[in-house]
């Protein structure tokens, strides 16, 4: 079967504008995806070069399909499932940082790029003082950036209006900002000239941005049925879903240079991230964190069974709806837009997202998706919320275990074991604590300051209410509980 290729995309030849860092399933299922098509609705014109910034790892397969490929989006579109196909021919180039230095350099001369795409991971926007400038390239990614700006500054001799917008998409609060600020810091450690970073300042953007699919990557146990059905070899196939957000924060203005929104794209252009980052956390992560440990529990293992069981649902919906939106400051349409495309999205029947997988970690997740609803709700009702109130009782349960084994405690449910995974100091505590009285087990864990940053027994009746909780889960199992609590 013909591997897929140009002469099949018929791809046209567009002005190279956007150099990548990171050639992952991410950012070609998003980034590269909006673009291609921005690009087909005539809203943008402009291709991409994609950098592998790191030593491991190779381009072969790039390079043998000329970097076209395929994303399938699968998921609820109109209330019905539906497989979304499109070759991407975007990406016009790939150039791997290290072992093609000189080429990977040149595009800092390119009168025609204007964007820096970045996805280097979490840990990728990190300061790193032993990178000089003399490294071809340097190791960290900031420092990657700081030389590449650098030598476009030197060849178009600081022109202003040679500078380039940063868009990076590294999970981390205000990307951007500390992008710039390890880019600066980079400047000082070299000894760059005043003019340089005046450069970078003022002709730079940095934006900051908050991104929302989910990739589910290359579909290893199908690919040679979708070959079939497409008629051509494609081994850089990208799977997500549907649903996308891009929110782009910037001082600057830039969307009428980048205007995907234009092109009917989920982008949002904005001074102020912060109220969707909260919509984000607090909803979809909110949801989740709240309701999946009492899901296992109650026997289920992924989100698409917890969606398919009314009990959960109708547990996971009036969370979302009666205590978690009303705390929140966007408009409440948008809220419950975006409320309901989480519903979707959790009842995609392409996506097997186990509920164990989500968790990892669930007392910091707790705090930080849960907890801001949960303290919102009391100040604005004066009352606890029922739903938030219950998920830190079947929290409780679900940590219950008095062994630690491979950095796991082991919990136990219908007398099968299950894997709880947590930083060992939280697991310590729950192996020492969970078969305690649950009036003490509960006082013990809500006054926990290094779990909360604060004593949470303050709060008139809390404590009560969920030891009670756990009373019943631990009489009745956590179905029949659920059913007595939340049934109408």
């Amino acid at each position: 079967m013909e591997l897929l290729s140009r002469s099949k995309t018929g791809k046209k030849e567009r002005p190279i504008k956007v150099l990548q860092f990171g050639e992952g399933n991410f950012l070609r299922g998003f980034v590269d995806y909006m673009i291609d098509i921005a690009n087909e609705k005539g809203e943008f014109d402009g291709d991409i070069v994609l950098v592998k910034p790191i030593e491991f790892g190779t381009l072969d397969r790039f390079r043998a399909q000329e970097c076209q490929y395929t994303v399938s989006l699968r998921g609820i579109v109109d209330g019905k499932p539906a497989v979304l196909n499109r070759i991407v021919t975007s990406v016009a180039d790939v150039v791997a940082a290290h072992e093609e230095y000189e080429k990977y350099s040149s595009y800092a001369k390119l009168d025609t790029l204007r964007y820096i795409v970045s996805n280097t991971t979490e840990a990728g926007i990190v300061y790193d003082e032993s990178d000089k400038l003399e490294m071809n390239p340097p190791k960290s990614f900031p420092a990657k950036l700081a030389k590449f700006l650098y030598e476009r500054y030197q060849y178009f001799n600081g022109a202003m209006d040679k500078g380039l917008v940063m868009l990076p998409v590294e999970l981390i609060d205000d990307n951007g900002i500390h992008l710039k600020e390890c880019v600066l810091k980079q400047a000082d450690n070299w000894n760059l000239e005043d003019s340089f970073k005046k450069w970078v300042n003022e002709a730079c953007i940095f934006t900051s941005t908050l991104v929302d699919r989910i990739i589910t990557g290359y579909p290893r146990e199908e690919d040679k049925k979708l070959w079939e059905e497409w008629g051509y070899r494609d081994e850089l196939i990208v799977t997500g879903e549907p649903f996308a957000l891009w929110v782009i924060e910037s001082e600057k203005d830039i969307r009428g240079e980048f205007p995907l929104d234009k092109a009917g794209l989920p982008v949002i252009f904005t001074d102020n991230q912060k109220p969707y980052k909260q919509r984000k956390v607090r909803i979809l992560n909110g949801a989740h964190t709240s309701f999946v440990l009492a899901s296992y529990l109650a026997g289920n293992d992924t989100v698409l069974e917890s969606m398919k069981d009314e009990l959960i649902y109708k547990f996971m919906r009036s969370t979302i709806f009666d205590e978690v939106i009303p705390t929140l400051s966007l408009p409440e349409k948008d809220l419950v837009d975006f409320a309901e495309a989480v519903t979707t999205r959790f009842n995609n029947p392409y996506v097997k997202h186990a509920l164990l997988s989500i968790s990892l970690n669930s007392v910091s997740k707790w705090r930080a998706r849960c907890m801001p609803s949960f303290l919102g709700y009391i100040d604005k009702t004066g009352t606890l919320p029922k739903h938030l109130t219950f998920s830190l009782a079947a929290l409780m349960a679900f940590y219950q275990g008095t062994e630690i084994r491979d950095k796991a405690l082991i919990g136990h449910r219908n007398g099968e074991e299950y894997n709880i995974m947590d930083d060992d100091a939280v697991l310590k505590y729950f192996a020492a604590n969970s078969t305690k009285p649950s009036k003490e087990f509960a006082h013990g864990f809500l006054s926990n300051t290094a779990f909360f940053g604060q004593n949470l027994t303050q709060i008139e009746g809390l404590e009560d209410t969920v030891a009670a909780y756990l009373d019943e889960i631990a009489n009745k199992g956590m179905r029949k509980t659920m059913e007595d609590n939340f049934r109408s």
